[in-house]
């Protein structure tokens, strides 16, 4: 597939970086900048200015002899409520030949060039799942050489000297002295490691593999585990387990995260200077003399983790899934006698004030954990607590905001529907797929409507903490529901949300660094804004939290706009609009699985499905 070249991306990085301003305005034309499947829709937009006239004709050249090869009436203007712009859409879905493009139109600065072909999305998903390698924690990282700047950092949070010395037990865990916990990623733009996002994320990381294994289980991401026999998903998502399991205690709970007490300046991970690192617990809830140190959702996230675990790593090594299933059943039985414990920030020995990761309602958490294990184990018992648990009323409602690391109620049903229905209610499985493919028709007719130019799945009032998070999920939504009753409605609203992460928005902008022809330059990622990085482009492949509405009371950079969709900034500062997150980056590999070619050359034996896997 021929590459396309960012357009004078040098001189633009060096204006950018020396002036340390957000990107620029968007081009008049706004497209998915890495590109669009031969045989799907193909829409770009046309921003007009207050006032304009309305454009007529439009015309697609090929790339680079200028030959016209298609030509179309744009639609008529269209005012999108999220973002304020007046639009009109080139659909050129007609177009099928495999090749790069640009759009154009009379009084129209030409579009930047895009790709159509069967693979275009192929590198977006190396880049995106390579990611994680680059958040590792505990070990010497090396991307190697990516658009002429190398990527690396030393090993980093070793606790000491060697990497075998233990992090400090902090007293609202309720244990004393040390224990070793290296490994894991950096959960977001900070250098701190949550159990409830690591959560989610592993959730949706194996679930692209079982749902899309024969697209990308053999695909390569240049670890150092590489060639070893396993998927490199799955190598890469030993790292993450091996901490994990470091985190569950003799008694079978699991602490909620490890970090320090503040969160450090923008260095490099090695050069962190937030201090000691903890195993931190809660505090005692009110009304309570005391709690058991541990917390239900991070013990119910990492059974419901670790039971998936042990079905995936069983075919390449079943010691350590029996490993993975064992920690999972004693994290459970902790569950059952601990269903309500609530972490709250320690405010004291001494007072912590990293992320909180708070989530009052640990009953999707507990769904999940018994969906997992009864899938695992097919012990009856795990079945009857999913069962029991279920609420009542729609289980996914229209409209509301897709899964994400504080609710996890739909990785619930949707690991019971999808398992093997041996000693299932037919009857709650069809009122699983009845309410999931609700949710996903409402998300379809908000994509169609016509305050909605832009085809995003977010209705206005959804642009928050993480929004761009927010529009993967909804692709994995539709694309489940597309998997339980195939509809090209569902995959053309999947790949519309894609279309918006990659430029399709009111900023213009490719929301992933080093991706497109104007990606995100300033992350809040500290990696990408240490002394060593700063002035160069940041760390590649990393997916920006998006526009978040609530964002100018937050950080006081993001700007503060009447229109949501434009509460976004390109800056470092900006934690609340443009941080990276582990949650967010999984859901982004998984929509990329599902849009990877069906086949690669030398394809290598991909990992079975569970039965009664689609």
């Amino acid at each position: 597939m021929q590459k396309i070249k960012r357009v004078s991306l040098g001189a633009f990085l060096a204006f950018c970086f020396a002036s340390a301003m957000p990107l620029p305005a968007a081009p008049v034309f706004v497209l998915d900048q890495v590109g669009y499947l031969l045989d799907a829709p193909k829409v770009a937009l046309l921003k007009l200015d207050p006032g304009a006239v309305a454009a007529r004709a439009f015309q697609v050249r090929a790339e680079p002899d200028g030959k016209i090869v298609f030509q179309g009436n744009f639609g008529p203007p269209r005012t999108d409520a999220a973002a304020g712009d007046t639009v009109q859409a080139a659909d050129f879905s007609a177009l099928h030949a495999e090749g790069a493009y640009r759009l154009e139109a009379e009084g129209v600065e030409p579009s930047a060039p895009f790709q159509i072909g069967a693979a275009v999305y192929a590198d977006a998903y190396r880049l995106a799942a390579r990611a994680f390698y680059g958040q590792r924690c505990g070990m010497a990282v090396d991307l190697g050489e990516v658009d002429g700047v190398r990527y690396r950092h030393e090993a980093c949070h070793t606790h000491g000297a060697a990497s075998d010395l233990p992090a400090t037990m902090h007293p609202s865990s309720g244990r004393t002295g040390t224990r070793a916990s290296d490994k894991g990623w950096h959960d977001a733009g900070d250098y701190g490691k949550y159990v409830v996002n690591a959560g989610i994320t592993l959730g949706e990381l194996f679930w692209a593999l079982e749902r899309f294994g024969g697209k990308i289980g053999n695909v390569g991401l240049n670890l150092p585990e590489s060639g070893n026999g396993l998927p490199d998903l799955l190598n890469e998502s030993r790292w993450e387990l091996d901490w994990l399991l470091s985190m569950q205690d003799d008694d079978g709970g699991v602490w909620t995260k490890e970090s320090s007490a503040r969160f450090g300046g923008f260095t490099l991970p090695e050069d962190d200077d937030a201090g000691t690192r903890f195993i931190i617990g809660t505090d005692p809830a009110p009304g309570r003399a005391s709690t058991p140190g541990k917390t239900t959702c991070a013990t119910a996230d990492f059974a419901a983790v670790l039971a998936a675990a042990s079905r995936l790593y069983r075919p390449y090594d079943p010691a350590f899934a029996d490993a993975c299933l064992g920690a999972a059943v004693r994290a459970y039985a902790w569950v059952r006698l601990h269903p309500d414990v609530i972490y709250v920030q320690p405010v004291s020995g001494p007072p912590i004030s990293t992320g909180a990761y708070r989530d009052a309602d640990p009953s999707d958490e507990r769904l999940w954990a018994a969906a997992e294990l009864h899938r695992a184990t097919g012990e009856p018992s795990y079945a009857e607590d999913f069962e029991r648990a279920l609420p009542g009323g729609e289980l996914l409602k229209p409209g509301e905001l897709p899964q994400d690391w504080r609710n996890v109620r739909a990785l619930a049903l949707w690991s019971y529907y999808f398992g093997s229905a041996e000693g299932k209610r037919p009857g709650l499985l069809k009122r699983i797929q009845k309410d999931t493919l609700r949710a996903a028709d409402a998300a379809v007719a908000h994509a169609a409507g016509d305050d909605n130019p832009y085809r995003v799945s977010l209705a206005p009032n959804q642009y928050i903490w993480g929004s761009n998070g927010a529009v993967a999920n909804f692709a994995v939504l539709l694309l489940t529901a597309d998997a339980m009753t195939p509809k090209a409605a569902y995959r053309d609203a999947a790949l519309d949300d894609l279309h918006y992460l990659f430029g399709r928005n009111t900023h213009g902008a490719c929301f992933v660094t080093h991706l497109g022809t104007r990606p995100v330059l300033h992350p809040h990622h500290r990696p990408s804004g240490s002394p060593a990085y700063r002035d160069q482009a940041p760390w590649p492949g990393l997916l920006s939290g998006g526009p978040n509405a609530t964002g100018a009371r937050a950080d006081h950079v993001t700007p503060d706009d009447p229109h949501p969709a434009r509460c976004w900034i390109d800056a470092t500062r900006s934690y609340a609009s443009n941080e990276v997150a582990i949650n967010w980056q999984a859901a982004l590999v998984w929509l990329l699985a599902a849009v990877h070619p069906d086949a690669a050359p030398n394809a290598a034996p991909a990992p079975a499905p569970a039965a009664g896997n689609p």
